[in-house]
C-alpha cells in the first residue's frame, strides 16, 4: 500500500514503500535527511477520553473559591482600582491635610498609573501628592524598602518601581 507523509523541511508530499517505515531517508525535492513514520493506517482517528464530570465540578467550585478568597483578601487590604484616582466630594486637600492612608493611597496610585503609561491621571494625582512634602518622602522611602511591594505594584520589575519612585521624590523636593 505504501507510506504517505510530508517531508518536515520543505513540506512536499513523499511517498514510501511500506518497508522504509520506522528508517530514515532522503526528500526527493530538497534532499533532507526525513524520518519514515511507521505505516499507520490512514482512517486512524484520535480517540479522546470522556470527559469526567466529576473532577469538572471540582475545578469549577475550586475556581470559584478562588475568586471568593481574591475579593476578600481585595476588601481587607482596600485597595483603590486599578487606574482610579482616589476621590472626596471636598475641595482639594490642602498641604498636610492627607493622613497616612490616604496618601499612600496617592502614591500606590500614582506609581501604578506612571507603570501603566496613563500620564495625564498620574499627573492629577501627583497634584495631590506633592503638597504633603516630607510626610509623602517618608511613605515613598517605605514603599522603596519594603521587600514585599504592595499588591497593586507586585508585577511592576523592581528596577522600573525604583526609577518611578526616584521621580517623584525628585519632584517634592
Amino acid at each position: 500500500m505504501g507510506i504517505s507523509f510530508h517531508c518536515e523541511h520543505c513540506g512536499k508530499k513523499i511517498e514510501a514503500p511500506d518497508t522504509a517505515g520506522g528508517k530514515w531517508g532522503k526528500c526527493p525535492a530538497c534532499h533532507n535527511k526525513v524520518y519514515v513514520p511507521a505505516n499507520n493506517p490512514p482512517d486512524d482517528e484520535l480517540r479522546l477520553a470522556p470527559i469526567d464530570t466529576e473532577e469538572e465540578r471540582r475545578r469549577k467550585k475550586m475556581a470559584a473559591e478562588v475568586d471568593y478568597l481574591r475579593e476578600e483578601i481585595l476588601k481587607e487590604k482596600d485597595i483603590p482600582e486599578e487606574g482610579v484616582v482616589p476621590k472626596n466630594n471636598s475641595p482639594a486637600p490642602k498641604p498636610g491635610d492627607l493622613s497616612d492612608a490616604e496618601l499612600t493611597t496617592f502614591i500606590i496610585s500614582y506609581l501604578r498609573q506612571m507603570a501603566d503609561g496613563e500620564l495625564d491621571l498620574a499627573e492629577q494625582t501627583a497634584e495631590a501628592i506633592l503638597p504633603n512634602g516630607q510626610n509623602a518622602i517618608r511613605l515613598l522611602e517605605r514603599i522603596a524598602l519594603s521587600e514585599i511591594p504592595e499588591p497593586e505594584l507586585a508585577d511592576i520589575p523592581q528596577q522600573v518601581l525604583s526609577g518611578l519612585i526616584k521621580g517623584l521624590r525628585s519632584r517634592i523636593r
